[in-house]
Formats: C-alpha cells, sequence, structure tokens
C-alpha cells in the first residue's frame, strides 16, 4: 500500500509544480499591448513611405510584392492586437459588474441592518425608556455599563449610516467606470472596423500587383533564371572559399602547435645520467608527452570570443544598408504562380550606388567577382558574412573591418545579395539576426 502511494504523491507534487509555475508565467499587459501596437505602426509607416519610392517605377517589382506582403502581415498583426485589447477590456468590464453586484448586495445588507435599528430606536424613543432602561440596572456598575452600551449602540447607528453613504459612493464609481469601459471597448472596435476596412482595400492593391506580374510573366521568369544562375555561382564562391579558409585556420593551428612543442621539447641527453627513475625497468618517465596538434578550425582564443560575440547580438546586428526593404526572404518562396525560388540569404531592394556597411566586427576573407560583380567575404570567427552585387570594392584580403565600415558601393542592379553562414557551410537567415 505504501508503494503505491509513494508514486501518486510525486505525481501530485510535480503536478503542483507545474501549476505553481504556470501562475508564474508572466502575462502580456496591457502597456505590452500599447508599446507592440505602436511599433506596427511605426513599421507600417516605413514600409508605406518605401511602397511610395518604389511606386515610382515604370513597373511593379518583386519588391514591392513583398512590401505589400509584409504590410498585409502588419495590419493583420494590428487587428489581433486590438483583439487582445478588446479581451482585457472585456475582463476589466467583468471584474467591474462582479463588483458592481456585490457592492450592491452589500449595499441592501446595510439598508437593512440601519431600518431595522432606526425602528428599534423608535419604538424606544422617549427618554424614559432609556432612563427606565438604566435605573433597571442592578447596582452602579451595571449602570455604567448600560450607559456605555447605550453609546456604543448610537455609535454603531452612526457607522452604519456612514458605511451606507461610502458603500453607495463606491458602487456609483464603479458604474461610472464601467461607463468609461463602454465608451473605450466601442472606441476598439471602431478601430478593429477600420483596420479590417483598411487590410481589404491593401490586399486588392497586392492582387493587382500580382496580376500585373503575372502579365509579365516570361520576363519575370528569365529574370529569376538569371538570379539562381548568379546565386548558383556566389553559393560555389562562398563554399570554396569557406573551405580554404578552414584549411587555412587548420594549417595554421598545426603549426603552431609544432612551433609550441619544439620551444618546449628538451635537449637530446643522455637518459640514463639526467634520469635515472628512467633507467629503471617498470617506472614511468615523468616527462609529459608533446601535445597533439589542433585539427580542429577557427579554434583560437580569438575566434572562439569573435564567434561568441557574433552570437550574443544575433537579432541585435545593424543592417548591411542604411536604407532599403528586402525583396527576397531566406529559404523558398513562391512569390507568384510558377516562380519560386530558393534564397541563400536575404536580397535588399535599394537605391543603385548604396554604401554597403559591415554589420559586425571582422576579417576579410576574400574579395571576388561573380560574373559582372563583386562580392565581398568577412569571417567573424567561424561565422561568415557575404555582400554580393557590388561595383565598387573599399576593402582588400586580410584587413581587419569594423562594425559599420565601408565595404563598397551597390551595382546598378540596386540589390543586395547578403548571405550568412559557417564554418560547416550551414545557411542562416539573416533576418533574424538583423535589427527589427
Amino acid at each position: 500500500m505504501m508503494n503505491m502511494r509513494k508514486p501518486v504523491f510525486l505525481f501530485v507534487l510535480m503536478l503542483c509544480f507545474s501549476v505553481v509555475s504556470l501562475a508564474q508565467t508572466p502575462a502580456q499587459t496591457r502597456s505590452d499591448l500599447e508599446k507592440e501596437r505602436a511599433s506596427i505602426q511605426q513599421q507600417i509607416e516605413e514600409v508605406k513611405h518605401s511602397l511610395d519610392i518604389t511606386k515610382k517605377n515604370r513597373r511593379e517589382t518583386l519588391g514591392q510584392l513583398a512590401l505589400l506582403q509584409r504590410r498585409l502581415r502588419l495590419r493583420q498583426e494590428a487587428i489581433a492586437n486590438i483583439n487582445r485589447q478588446l479581451d482585457f477590456i472585456q475582463a476589466d468590464m467583468n471584474n467591474s459588474w462582479s463588483e458592481i453586484l456585490k457592492l450592491k448586495k452589500e449595499l441592501d445588507t446595510l439598508r437593512k441592518q440601519y431600518a431595522e435599528s432606526v425602528v428599534y430606536a423608535y419604538e424606544n424613543r422617549t427618554n424614559y425608556d432609556f432612563l427606565n432602561f438604566i435605573f433597571a440596572a442592578s447596582n452602579f456598575n451595571d449602570a455604567l455599563k448600560r450607559v456605555e452600551y447605550l453609546k456604543s449602540y448610537r455609535a454603531y447607528r452612526e457607522e452604519r449610516a456612514q458605511n451606507i453613504d461610502k458603500t453607495h459612493q463606491l458602487l456609483q464609481n464603479k458604474i461610472d467606470g464601467l461607463k468609461i469601459k463602454r465608451v473605450e471597448k466601442d472606441e476598439a472596435l471602431a478601430k478593429q472596423n477600420k483596420e479590417r476596412q483598411v487590410l481589404e482595400v491593401e490586399k486588392k492593391e497586392k492582387d493587382e500587383v500580382v496580376s500585373s506580374l503575372q502579365s509579365h510573366e516570361k520576363e519575370l521568369k528569365k529574370e529569376m533564371n538569371l538570379k539562381q544562375r548568379q546565386d548558383q555561382k556566389l553559393g560555389n564562391a562562398i563554399a570554396a572559399a569557406i573551405r580554404r579558409a578552414r584549411e587555412e585556420s587548420i594549417r595554421e593551428a598545426k603549426k603552431n602547435a609544432a612551433s609550441t612543442a619544439a620551444a618546449g621539447a628538451p635537449e637530446k641527453t643522455d637518459n640514463a645520467k639526467t634520469n635515472p627513475v628512467a633507467s629503471v625497468p617498470g617506472t614511468i618517465s615523468s616527462s609529459k608527452p608533446a601535445a597533439k596538434p589542433a585539427d580542429k578550425p577557427f579554434d583560437t582564443r580569438t575566434d572562439i570570443a569573435l564567434s561568441d560575440n557574433f552570437e550574443k547580438n544575433r537579432g541585435h546586428l545593424p543592417w548591411p544598408v542604411n536604407s532599403g526593404n528586402i525583396a527576397m526572404r531566406f529559404g523558398p518562396h513562391e512569390y507568384i504562380k510558377g516562380i519560386v525560388h530558393n534564397n541563400q540569404g536575404i536580397t535588399i531592394e535599394c537605391a543603385a550606388g548604396s554604401s554597403v556597411l559591415a554589420v559586425f566586427d571582422g576579417e576579410v576573407q576574400n574579395v571576388f567577382n561573380v560574373g559582372d560583380v563583386t562580392a565581398v567575404m568577412i569571417r567573424h570567427g567561424k561565422y561568415f558574412t557575404t555582400y554580393s552585387n557590388l561595383a565598387s570594392v573599399s576593402v582588400s584580403r586580410g584587413q581587419a573591418i569594423k562594425t559599420g565600415q565601408l565595404l563598397g558601393k551597390l551595382a546598378d542592379i540596386g540589390q543586395l545579395e547578403f548571405v550568412l553562414s559557417d564554418d560547416k557551410d550551414h545557411l542562416f537567415d539573416p533576418e533574424r539576426w538583423l535589427r527589427r
């Protein structure tokens, strides 16, 4: 029986801890929702500004489509934010209703008690009755107690009257607060309705751009095929550069390990004379074996520290251009029906000739050509960032780079290919690493 109770007790204990931990999870507050709404509206305005710039082009582009899709996502987030605010308002209203009902019940009770005391006082209203009550005492102490009782009773009646006034005031405040909540709810519903109307208009605008792009499907497919070939060349060049960097790092590590071992090796002497312990059979020599040469790339203290700092700045890296918008996101996407592309980084659409900047400290690993344009690869410990489609370059191989340093100018194509990878050729979504 004891064996059965023990696991049941442990299960109940674990369940209690789980409930407590869930209860301690911080919930989103109304203040958080207001900050979130302000942030969403700011992003919508930024997208609107970018759209105004792209609309100056004679024909629609994938960059414009990406902006419209992002604006739709932000508009939906704004509506969801309003829905959460409405939940808060409704919860407050429900609590107010509960408190109002509770106060009404309490007020009725107080009024009933006060009415009973008034009736009693009326029935015993003459001074003769009060005097008779006092003089009916058996002794002087009993008379004093009766006097104190009458005073207490009078104070009780006054306190009941004051409590009625206070409770009535609290009730009125709650009713007024509930009216304010209703107005706030109506305003939130009006905002929600307006956002939904704007969403429908924006959906139509997006559909028009999609329709226009589909009318140029042949040209668009041709452009996407060119981009796919360009991306393949860039990917091959990145892989080759990372492989060479890895090999160079391993060679350098082995060279350093060999130099360290040679510098610390003892001179060749007669072992029997200098180390008598070594000449005794069955004993273990106290001399330590030479360190095994390193075979891991980017394993120095400097590289490890740089890699760690790069990882710690995930989500906070500055953008490689001062202004622009993402025309093509990371990974596979179907932009319009029949137009599919698997992007190895992100394609940032911006003005031709824009300055391209380093997103973090590092060293220029390579500068290479990809067709008619140039790419710069920077190593940040075991991580690599590549900036392609440059018309001119301001750095050279092996040069130390600081965050925000100018790398070059963007070519006339007006699209920066930004790729983020590591020493094992793993590709990452740069958008998740950049500052939002």
